[in-house]
């Protein structure tokens, strides 16, 4: 809004210019989103404990998880207020991929308000039927595909990190390809989400270097440069990615062990399913199984113990899953947990930055 608002007053005064730079509005986002969720973040837990909106924690968990019964949850609710507010306020309106994203963060957060609701309401840590859950996030994710198939210059090729002579053309499948990511991004941020702060610190490493990959991606020269595969447009994601940074890093705020707040699924799913839309726009989409590996390592983990379970009548890989349990229950501490996995996300974000080079 303000582009618009202020960068036409440029010729006359020449300060107003600063508004066309990308760079600059991404970092005013991230700033104005922290801001908010810092400002705002002791009512919100006061208003969430007011009306006892507290977590459910599930019976099977480990036993340190009970003391968590009741902390405030939802505080997904605030990160995107903050993200959302900040993007509108920062980014150009008439940029469709902005609105795109937009609108998967919000109706992915409306899946998780609704599930987090069943939770608290039943007082159960079951919400939402796994069935009803999955598709309305294949409807949401399935809007996303298409806008893309049927866009102008449309390109199903994909990019493949460090192997910059193969794209393989997937044509229409590309809409099946775009929904798989997304919906899986999303489900793989909210099974993370189990410890405080552990899903929070890899989206912030995630959200940074597809800020990074946004603003190349939506630059010709630089993209040329780079081989890197050039979307018109995709530039001003870089501004909605800086708001999700600065939300997350302020909602960590609050969400360092121990926990004042969880963001719930309300925030993981709606997190999750914005980065797999933005990096199905840019066409970096299989670079998230790098920058998100701790997410994909977490998906996985519940997969392969699930499959194994029903396989061998009973049998376990893990001592639980997802992962973060496993080492939880042979007694790791919550915050070495955490810690640790934060610098392995940190670690898999400049390995997924160096292929800009190995290419």
């Amino acid at each position: 809004m303000l582009y618009h608002l202020l960068y036409p007053l440029h010729t006359s005064f020449i300060g107003f210019n600063v508004f066309r730079y990308i760079t600059f509005r991404s970092i005013l986002a991230a700033v104005t989103a922290f801001l908010i969720v810092i400002i705002f973040g002791t009512w919100f837990i006061r208003t969430m404990q007011k009306f006892q909106i507290g977590q459910v924690i599930r019976d099977d968990g480990p036993e340190t998880h009970m003391a968590k019964q009741g902390v405030p949850t939802m505080g997904g609710l605030l990160i995107l207020s903050a993200i959302i507010g900040s993007s509108l306020l920062w980014a150009r309106l008439d940029n469709a991929y902005v609105w795109l994203t937009l609108f998967v963060t919000a109706f992915f957060g409306m899946v998780g308000a609704f599930d987090d609701y069943q939770k608290i309401s039943k007082k159960s840590s079951a919400g939402l039927s796994a069935r009803v859950k999955l598709l309305l996030q294949l409807f949401g994710a399935g809007a996303v595909g298409l806008f893309i198939f049927l866009s102008p210059g449309f390109d199903g090729h994909l990019s493949i990190p460090f192997l910059k002579n193969i794209r393989p053309d997937l044509g229409w499948f590309y809409v099946i390809f775009a929904i798989i990511i997304i919906v899986g991004a999303s489900n793989a941020v909210n099974l993370t989400d189990g410890l405080d702060g552990l899903a929070t610190g890899p989206t912030v490493v995630s959200a940074a270097v597809y800020l990074v990959f946004s603003y190349i991606a939506g630059n010709i020269v630089i993209s040329e440069y780079l081989q890197v595969h050039y979307v018109p447009g995709s530039g001003e994601l870089a501004v909605f990615c800086g708001a999700m940074v600065g939300g997350c890093l302020g909602f960590l705020w609050y969400n360092a062990y121990p926990a004042q707040v969880f963001m719930g699924d309300v925030g993981s799913l709606s997190l999750g399913g914005a980065l797999g839309t933005i990096a199905v726009i840019i066409k970096q989409e299989i670079l998230l199984a790098i920058v998100g590996g701790i997410f994909v390592m977490e998906a996985l983990s519940v997969i392969m113990q699930v499959g194994y379970f029903k396989m061998t009548k009973g049998k376990r890989i893990f001592l639980m899953a997802p992962f973060h349990h496993h080492f939880e229950k042979k007694g790791w501490h919550e915050t070495k947990v955490v810690v640790r996995f934060w610098i392995v996300s940190i670690i898999l974000g400049f390995l997924a930055i160096a292929t800009l080079k190995l290419r």
